[in-house]
C-alpha cells in the first residue's frame, strides 16, 4: 500500500539526508548526486508524489506499466526506463520514455536508433554494463563496452549520457563498492579512449547508495525506501 504523501515526504528527506552524508564523506558536493524515485509496481499516485515533492524524474521497469502511469499523471515529470528492454518494445519505449538506462546490446542500440529516427527524436540513453560480473544481472560484459559505445556514437538519433549498473545481491558491502568502482573505471577509460564526456553514472539503490556515492554515482535509483515494499 502506498504511504501517505506526508509519510513519503519524510522518507524522501531521510534518503536525501543519507545521500548528503555520503557526499560529505566522499568529499563531493551534494548537488552532484540526484535521486531517481523508482515507481515500478506502485500506482500512478507514486509518480504524482514525486513530482509534487519536486523530484524531476521517476524510473520504471516495464514499458507498458510506465506508459499507463504516464498517461494518468497530470504533473510534469521525466520518465526513465531502468528495466531490461526487449527490442520488440523499442518503438514504444522511444515514444513514451525520456531516457532509456538499460541499453545493453548492439541490436538494441540499432533498434532504438531506428525508432528514434522514425519519430524525429534524439533519445538519451545509458549503456548498462554488468560491472559486477553477475550472471543474474542484465548488462553488457565490461569487455564489450568499447564496442557498444563505438556503435552508439555512430547513431545520431541516440545520445549516450553515461553508464548504468546494478550491483550483485550480497550482504558484503564491498561487493557493491567494487562493482561501482569498476563502472567508474570503465567510464573513465571509455571517455579517454573515445574523447567523449560520459557524465552520468547511474548506480546505487536503497541498500547501497552510500557505496555508490563513494565511488562516483551521479544518480541513485530508490524505490523501497520511498514507497515501501511492493
Amino acid at each position: 500500500m502506498l504511504p501517505s504523501y506526508e509519510d513519503f515526504c519524510t522518507r524522501v528527506a531521510e534518503v536525501e539526508s543519507q545521500m548528503k552524508a555520503a557526499c560529505i564523506r566522499a568529499g563531493r558536493p551534494a548537488a552532484e548526486v540526484r535521486l531517481l524515485a523508482v515507481t515500478k509496481t506502485h500506482p500512478a499516485a507514486a509518480a504524482e508524489y514525486a513530482a509534487r515533492y519536486g523530484l524531476r524524474a521517476v524510473g520504471e521497469n516495464r514499458v507498458q506499466e510506465g506508459m499507463e502511469k504516464r498517461a494518468q499523471c497530470t504533473m510534469p515529470l521525466a520518465w526513465e526506463l531502468i528495466g531490461h528492454l526487449q527490442s520488440n518494445k523499442a518503438k514504444l519505449a522511444v515514444a513514451h520514455f525520456d531516457r532509456v538506462q538499460s541499453v545493453d546490446s548492439e541490436k538494441l542500440l540499432r533498434v532504438l536508433a531506428q525508432a528514434a529516427e522514425a519519430q524525429s527524436k534524439t533519445l538519451p540513453v545509458l549503456l548498462q554494463i554488468n560491472a559486477g560480473n553477475d550472471p543474474a544481472k542484465f548488462g553488457a560484459e565490461p569487455a564489450d563496452a568499447p564496442r557498444l559505445l563505438e556503435l552508439a556514437l555512430t547513431l545520431p538519433a541516440l545520445r549516450v549520457e553515461g553508464l548504468m549498473t546494478i550491483a550483485p545481491l550480497s550482504e558484503d558491502r564491498d561487493v557493491a563498492r567494487r562493482t561501482f568502482a569498476n563502472l567508474r573505471t570503465i567510464r573513465d577509460t571509455l571517455s579517454a579512449q573515445f574523447g567523449v564526456s560520459l557524465p552520468e553514472l547511474s548506480m546505487g539503490m536503497s541498500g547501497d547508495l552510500a557505496e555508490a556515492i563513494a565511488e562516483g554515482s551521479t544518480l541513485v535509483r530508490v524505490g523501497t525506501a520511498l514507497f515501501g515494499q511492493r
